[in-house]
């Protein structure tokens, strides 16, 4: 029977059927297991391994382990996976539980704070839309000339003193309810600037490349959208380019409508300003551009403005081919994230 190389969390060890032939036991210290570990998941050898694999020879081995297969030592599906070992359960478990908290710390995307406010300020802005509109029209009871389209205006005039009302002096609750709604209204607004000043001011720390190509407010919607950094770094060009036309592409599936060009990347200015015949050709560009930013951003490389350049060039490029004589697109500012998808 061909001799096997198994490897555990306790150790390598050489066996033969049922029998141990040769071991290279682990350290017992739980800072040394979560090295081997680490090796193991990164898909390296372990020190125990590389001594065992040494004194080889010219035998031919099996394992189960692809990281251990190589020059005479051969990948089976068949070849045993563990071997029976009595080892400590307390040493066990406090080698898992630090290799876990080990694996959750480099797991961690510390962009997900700036997804979550991104998300806030989305909530934030629904919701002070209902109680504007709310406030709007119950100020408008006393005040007609205030717009109901001007919630702003209707807090400010449910604020000030002695601002006639049609509320008697028997409604002195109803007053102040109507005063209390006022100043949630103004709260909200004014705790979904603040979360969007942190936003404009935390993503070029965080995500330099991707700040540099789309400006904080862009990069913060295509962070929130594609689930952190980690995710939207591991994304394809082609993905990246209709992140946020998601319902669009799921309806060009299904065969009721075309494929989308672009998702959230319409937001950048000069897509918007764009002729619409060339709105896809630099969405795709710059989809790739942001693929690259976005895994830079990930290894914590310096800011690369070569990424800018090349997309700009590719513009000019585009703007030089179709002469004066075509007219340019729509501009303006980043529209809301729910209207990103309205021009495809």
């Amino acid at each position: 029977m061909t001799r096997a190389i198994v490897t555990a969390w306790h150790g390598t060890y050489l066996v033969d059927g049922p029998t141990v032939v040769r071991s290279a036991p682990a350290p017992r210290e739980v800072d040394a297991l979560c090295v081997r570990a680490r090796l193991r998941g990164a898909g390296r050898k372990t020190p125990e391994e590389e001594a065992l694999l040494a004194a080889r020879g010219d035998e031919a081995w099996v394992t189960r382990d692809r990281r251990l297969a190589g020059p005479g030592v051969t990948y089976a599906a068949d070849a045993p996976a563990s071997i029976p070992f009595e080892a400590s359960p307390e040493l066990q478990r406090r080698y898992l539980l630090q290799a876990a908290e080990e694996a959750l710390g480099a797991s961690w995307d510390p962009s997900i704070h700036v997804e979550e406010a991104v998300r806030a300020v989305r909530d934030l802005d629904r919701a002070s839309n209902l109680v504007g509109e709310r406030l709007a029209s119950w100020v408008g009871r006393d005040t007609p000339d205030v717009d109901s389209a001007d919630p702003a205006r209707a807090a400010r005039a449910a604020l000030e003193p002695g601002v006639p009302t049609s509320l008697g002096p028997d409604d002195p609750r109803l007053r102040e309810a109507r005063r209390r709604l006022a100043e949630l209204y103004g709260a909200m607004r004014a705790t979904r600037d603040a979360l969007e000043a942190a936003v404009a001011g935390s993503v070029p720390a965080h995500t330099p490349n991707l700040n540099d190509l789309l400006g904080p407010e862009l990069s913060a919607l295509m962070l929130a959208q594609a689930g952190g950094l980690n995710r939207l770094a591991r994304l394809p060009a082609s993905t990246v380019q209709v992140l946020g036309a998601e319902r669009a592409f799921f309806e060009h599936l299904r065969g009721r409508a075309p494929p989308p060009r672009h998702g959230l990347l319409f937001l950048h200015p000069q897509i918007q300003s764009a002729p619409r015949a060339d709105r896809g050709k630099l969405a795709r560009s710059l989809a790739g551009k942001v693929a690259i930013a976005a895994r830079k951003d990930q290894a914590g490389a310096p800011v690369t403005p070569d990424l800018k350049a090349a997309f700009e060039r590719r513009e000019a490029d585009l703007r030089a081919r179709r002469g004066p004589g075509r007219k340019k697109g729509r501009g303006g500012s980043l529209l809301p994230l729910d209207r990103a998808t309205g021009d495809r």
